[in-house]
């Protein structure tokens, strides 16, 4: 795995620390922007410009529904092992 999707609340701190940790481990990093929620508009908007700019894409959730439709099927499943 090499990329991380992020939804949550507290935009301003526990979806931040997130996406810095996420960030600082090499994954690639997308925060859902209408999956977030902060109790004060203004710093969550800052919060989501900030880490748009340093850590992560910031996308609606239409396109990432988008995106993951679009992956082929079967891309995640475990290897089935030895019988």
């Amino acid at each position: 795995r090499d990329s991380v999707t992020v939804m949550g609340t507290a935009t301003s701190g526990c979806v931040r620390a997130t996406v810095t940790d996420a960030f600082s481990h090499n994954y690639r990093v997308t925060i859902v922007e209408d999956g977030v929620f902060e109790r004060s508009q203004a710093s969550h908007a800052v919060s989501l410009c900030d880490m748009n700019a340093k850590y992560a894409d910031v996308v609606p959730s239409g396109e990432v529904i988008d995106y993951l439709t679009r992956l082929p099927k079967g891309l995640f499943d475990q290897p089935k092992g030895a019988p």
